[in-house]
């Protein structure tokens, strides 16, 4: 409940911000988020190298280095386009130096072993971008 009510309290502040300072577009990210598109692009080649790591270990299937990778994601925050449940899996992006599983991570939609539909966050699934070749 906390959770929701500070997402929410955030989603607040920023449109209120956004329309004083004119920094988002015309509707901005509550729109999008709404409509469950993702918020841009990234190609692999701009990820950090392990990303692109945990790319190749979903395309092999594994072995994966922490024990709920490849579970499914919910797509509560429905920052992504919408499917039923258990189209998306998560996988982690090992942080350098994180004590913990960190705030990177992966989701691809789809069958398992498939990274043609695959998405980066580097914030806890506060925003994601879609992975490119």
């Amino acid at each position: 409940m906390a959770r929701k009510w500070l997402r929410d309290g955030v989603l607040i502040a920023a449109l209120t911000l956004g329309g004083f300072a004119g920094g988002f577009p015309a509707g901005g990210w509550a729109r999008e988020a709404q409509q469950g598109q993702a918020g841009g692009t990234i190609a692999v080649a701009q990820l950090p190298p392990q990303a692109v790591s945990t790319l190749n270990l979903i395309a092999a299937g594994g072995p994966y280095p922490y024990e709920k990778d490849g579970v499914v994601f919910g797509n509560r925050e429905r920052l992504l386009p919408p499917h039923r449940r258990g189209y998306y899996h998560e996988y982690t992006v090992p942080t350098p130096g994180a004590r913990d599983r960190g705030a990177r991570r992966i989701v691809c939609g789809g069958p398992l072993k498939r990274t043609a539909n695959c998405f980066y966050s580097d914030d806890h699934y506060a925003s994601f971008n879609r992975i490119i070749e």
